[in-house]
């Protein structure tokens, strides 16, 4: 062997053991850390299911005061309860104990399947949660929330005219509402009331008829005969709002051994209420043709619209599907010489 073979040798030893030390050292990192984690974990079992414990004696409290149980009968449910926490708690610093162990006697790739058991929920309005399954049902729930989606028909009640006189198309003209509501029973014993309150996002859009189209000089806003040929006249307003609604109607009350709720699949409910807020935009689209070009305008100003938006709204239907109508109480447009105020009338969704 060679002077020059015999460094190369030399050089790839030397590489393979800083190799192997680093593996080594990476390795009995990983674990360190993992060990840490699952001492660290054993004071959180401990106090969770402390806070287990004292979640269970609250909700038999609950039922006694509701005079659901005896005072004999609450003290052995609690016995009960704090014999099964301190059971928990054995039993599962025993698992944290016994994968420790295998940590300490095995490499970084052995699967100790984590610590702790979670299900995976795809929440309601907020997307996905997670919730630990030891963790106990709440007794009784009386806030929950809904996503809000409308859409229907959209124009305006003139001073002077009926809805037939409209200079918007009737057909074409839309509304599209989105946002989030949450929903509380409002009496201890009963979910016949409920009040909703949220914020939801509002589109109301105008098309008007006959080649017309919004022009605004100073403070006045009115409709003007477009110069050209008009494919599309389109205006939208986009408002933020927050409605409040008493809701009304049957509920079926769903009882178990720890907690009770009140559902209402699929029964009938009215909502009336009120909304306020403030306008986000004023849009308004304009198509035609001029020497023979395709022109699309897309002009954003506020065109004298009301800045606070303020109405009623209501509400019936049966299940997640209702029929739903809104009002605003403001004119559309400030300081006019005639007043117009927005109407919708469409179907709405509640989902829970």
């Amino acid at each position: 062997m060679n002077t020059i073979t015999k460094h190369l040798v030399l050089v790839i030893l030397c590489l393979v053991s800083t190799q192997l030390f680093a593996q080594d050292t990476i390795q009995d990192s990983n674990n360190t850390l993992k060990i840490e984690t699952l001492k660290e974990l054993k004071k959180t079992i401990q106090a969770e299911e402390r806070e287990y414990l004292k979640s269970e004696v609250e909700t038999i409290n609950q039922r006694l005061d509701r005079g659901e149980i005896s005072q004999s009968k609450a003290e052995s449910l609690k016995k009960d309860a704090a014999k099964k926490r301190a059971l928990n708690i054995e039993n599962r610093l025993a698992i944290v104990d016994n994968k420790i162990s295998l940590l300490q006697r095995n490499d970084q790739d052995y699967d100790v399947d984590g610590s702790e058991s979670f299900t995976l929920n795809i929440g309601k309005v907020t997307g996905i949660t997670f919730r630990n399954r030891n963790k106990p049902r709440r007794y009784d729930r009386r806030t929950t929330s809904d996503l809000v989606f409308a859409f229907g028909l959209n124009n305006t009640l003139i001073d002077g005219q009926g809805l037939d006189e409209s200079p918007y198309k009737i057909g074409t003209s839309g509304f599209i509402e989105l946002g989030v509501a949450w929903k509380t029973r409002l009496f201890k014993n009963t979910n016949a009331v409920r009040l909703k309150y949220g914020f939801s996002f509002q589109w109301n859009k105008l098309k008007p008829k006959d080649n017309m189209y919004f022009e605004q000089t100073g403070d006045q806003t009115v409709l003007a005969e477009f110069p050209l040929d008009l494919r599309k006249s389109k205006f939208r307003v986009t408002n933020l709002v927050f409605p409040v609604h008493f809701e009304f109607g049957p509920s079926k009350k769903i009882e178990r051994k720890n907690y009770f709720r009140y559902s209402t699949y699929n029964k009938f409910k009215i909502g009336v209420g009120a909304y306020g807020g403030f306008r986000l935009g004023t849009l308004q689209k304009l198509k035609y043709k001029e020497d023979g070009d395709r022109v699309k305008q897309k002009i954003k100003r506020n065109y004298n619209v009301s800045d606070l938006v303020y109405g009623l709204s209501a509400y019936v239907g049966f299940g997640e599907t209702s029929l739903y109508m809104k009002y605003d109480l403001n004119p559309l447009f400030k300081d006019q010489a005639v007043d117009q105020h927005n109407i919708s009338l469409g179907l709405r969704f509640d989902f829970d």
